[in-house]
């Protein structure tokens, strides 16, 4: 059995050469971003998600009646925990010192939009760790709601802010 190579290799095709990706090599090889020269600034992100459900499901969520009890109050908390591992998760993540976390629920009649907004003061930017928060947040609104709703889906993760001071 031949070995498996540790390298990543650039697809053929790219929209633009290897040397203007930041997280490739001139050989094409990943590599994490040097940011040791770069200048520890203020930074934000807000990253964006939604959870469809059926009304029946939101209905349950706003009486507090679903099996697996306060589930905006455990996303919340997955999401705050998740933004702290997003380094851990993601391989080329930078580790970032985490300054502020805030994850915002908007309860709608058929879905559930959720916000997750990041600062730090950091040489780069919170951009993965506001989606992570996002995302881990739907897929816990996903696992405590799944017992009463299989037809859930999770929607439109997007950076929608990112500031740098």
């Amino acid at each position: 059995m031949e070995a498996l190579s540790m390298r990543t290799k650039v697809p053929k095709k790219l929209s633009r050469p290897a040397s203007q990706f930041s997280h490739l090599a001139g050989d094409g090889s990943a590599r994490m971003v040097n940011v040791g020269g770069k200048p520890v600034q203020q930074r934000r992100a807000v990253a964006v998600g939604r959870l469809v459900c059926a009304p029946a499901t939101i209905r349950a969520l706003r009486q507090q009646a679903l099996p697996k009890g306060d589930v905006l109050a455990v996303a919340n908390i997955a999401g705050v925990q998740a933004v702290k591992q997003a380094a851990q998760l993601i391989p080329l993540c930078h580790p970032l010192p985490i300054e502020h976390v805030e994850l915002k629920f908007a309860v709608k009649r058929a879905h559930i939009d959720i916000t997750c907004t990041v600062a730090t003061s950091a040489k780069t930017g919170v951009e993965m760790e506001a989606l992570t928060g996002a995302s881990v947040a739907a897929l816990t609104l996903y696992d405590m709601c799944k017992a009463v709703d299989k037809s859930m889906r999770i929607e439109g993760l997007r950076v929608v802010e990112k500031v740098k001071r």
